[in-house]
């Protein structure tokens, strides 16, 4: 047997012995008693469910008598259209068409619940951080990561908040008008989160809502939904009756009503275009309705001739892979030039084989199973469709399955008949194409349906300028020598044509989830009077001079 044959055996039987016994599992990170969520959260009471639920399975599977199964993580209700209506019902009433205590309150008021929230959300981290581990396959540093990460977003936030309070607590007057320009709530938001970073990103949604006097009915993404267990007491303890609301279920039976009342001020999703179209359209005055989406994105990678290829590898490599390439931001289609395509290959491939493959606790791990049901299944349906087409695997194992593991394929030469070169794939199959004229990417990017990022690798700056102008044009963040990415939080986030709609940075997305209102009165003395009597005695909470510190 030759050397090649002897490691992709090796690689092979390693991939088969992935999943562990219960009993090897470190202590610390064992989940030792499954979930079985029967409430939910309805006008700032934890209301019990008695009706059906639906069973939450761990992506890792556990070696034992009968063979590997999937560990059960919990359970969750599988609530109907009437007791969605009515959550539904209970945000509404806590906005009272803006005459609630929630959207009336202080931003100074609304600020300390959202302090008192994330209070009682760090005392719950040990468990949601297992439970993202468990129930999504996210490493524990990643897990902690987005923990953390969620918790100093809403630290921003507040922040953001403060210094937009403080730019509008004075009256302006222009041509005989006084006004007090203020940013006012929208409404009733549903908030539909990512099974990705199913906390993360549905917070980046959530907390500008709520800051901003908006009441929400959540709805948390599956998987992603047990690992809300903890939190529901904060949010009922923090945050007055009918603010935060929940909603579980089958999302196919429960969200179309909810769209269909004409009730849902502002939508704000995370997931697919196509089914963000038709939630949109459900909506019986969709000119009413305030839409922030985050959906797919197709970003590709380009590497120039005189590249530092080292870099490009190591970028590459977390563009593609980072959380098993399971991110709109990932690199998702890598354009190589074919002066250098060959040692790229051999480089990236050899990265790839460093990465450890295992299991979420294990440290230093970096490619884990998959959460999704099927996804191994359309992974490999990906690679057989691209070689029929003259494709192959360049990498070692790259494709191979366990269950719910998928081994990364690096896919060479891609070509514009495959599924590759078009569909969001949304994992570890990574497709890569050779270029020798720059317009070849270039009018990838301009045919495509997508326009979120880029990343370009180059070290010649002429070559670079010429690049950047016209990609600004085409999609909405360019970066040069690193990866496609969200953060830093404070940079906006978004995207052109089916990419998003909306944009999303800490300040941003107090934007997107309020109004610019203001209130004028001519310049009179009668007028004067009367508006420094309500700012001094505080008899409003709009208009008002307090300056947050």
């Amino acid at each position: 047997m030759q050397l090649q044959e002897k490691i992709e055996l090796s690689l092979a039987e390693k991939i088969q012995s992935i999943f562990p016994e219960e009993h090897s599992i470190p202590a610390e990170v064992q989940l030792i008693d499954p979930i079985h969520q029967t409430e939910y959260l309805i006008n700032g009471e934890l209301r019990r469910w008695d009706g059906p639920t639906q069973e939450s399975f761990s992506s890792i599977y556990l070696k034992g008598e009968a063979g590997l199964t999937p560990k059960l993580i919990g359970s969750f209700p599988l609530l109907t259209e009437k007791e969605a209506l009515e959550v539904l019902d209970a945000a509404v009433a806590a906005y009272d068409y803006g005459r609630g205590p929630w959207p009336t309150m202080s931003v100074a008021g609304r600020i300390e619940h959202i302090q008192d929230f994330a209070y009682r959300m760090k005392e719950k981290r040990q468990e949601v951080v297992k439970l993202l581990m468990w129930e999504i396959g996210k490493s524990l540093p990643d897990s902690e990561k987005e923990f953390d990460r969620t918790i100093a977003y809403i630290e921003d936030t507040i922040d953001a908040l403060k210094n937009l309070d403080r730019n509008n607590s004075r009256f302006v007057l222009e041509q005989g008008i006084i006004g007090q320009i203020r940013r006012a709530p929208l409404g009733v938001t549903l908030c539909l989160g990512p099974t990705n970073y199913p906390l993360n990103e549905t917070f980046t949604t959530l907390i500008p809502a709520l800051i901003m006097g908006n009441t929400v009915v959540l709805k948390p993404p599956r998987p992603g939904v047990v690992l809300y267990s903890p939190l529901l007491e904060a949010f009922r303890d923090a945050f007055p009756p009918g603010v935060v609301n929940t909603v579980y279920g089958n999302g196919r039976e429960v969200t179309p009503p909810l769209m269909a009342s004409g009730k849902i001020d502002a939508l704000a999703f995370i997931g697919s275009s196509r089914a963000a179209s038709s939630l949109k359209k459900l909506h019986p005055k969709p000119h009413r309705l305030r839409s922030i989406l985050g959906l797919e994105a197709k970003n590709p990678g380009i590497v120039l001739p005189y590249a530092d290829l080292d870099l490009a590898v190591k970028e590459c490599v977390l563009g593609t892979l980072s959380y098993n390439g399971q991110r709109c931001t990932a690199l998702k289609i890598l354009f190589v030039h074919t002066q250098i395509v060959d040692d790229f290959l051999e480089r990236f491939s050899a990265a790839i084989a460093n990465l450890k493959f295992g299991m979420p606790w294990e440290k230093g791990v970096t490619v884990t199973p998959l959460p999704e049901p099927g996804k191994p299944k359309y992974f490999t349906e990906l690679v057989e469709d691209a070689q029929q087409f003259g494709a192959r695997i360049v990498n070692q194992g790259g494709g191979t399955v366990n269950e719910t593991f998928f081994y990364p394929a690096v896919i060479y030469p891609a070509t514009a008949e495959m599924r590759l070169y078009r569909e969001e794939q949304f994992g570890p199959v990574i497709p890569v194409i050779p270029f020798d004229d720059i317009e070849t990417p270039i009018q990838y990017i301009v045919d495509s349906d997508y326009g979120q990022q880029v990343s370009i690798f180059g070290q010649d700056a002429d070559t670079i300028a010429k690049l950047v102008d016209p990609l600004v044009n085409q999609v909405c963040r360019v970066n040069i020598n690193s990866q496609c990415q969200r953060g830093p939080d404070t940079f906006p986030f978004t995207g052109r044509k089916d990419s998003a709609e909306g944009t999303l940075s800490v300040a941003d997305a107090l934007r997107a989830f309020s109004i610019r209102t203001l209130v004028a009165a001519k310049n009179t003395e009668v007028n004067k009077s009367m508006l420094t009597k309500i700012v001094r005695e505080h008899q409003s909470n709009f208009l008002s001079t307090d300056f947050i510190l």
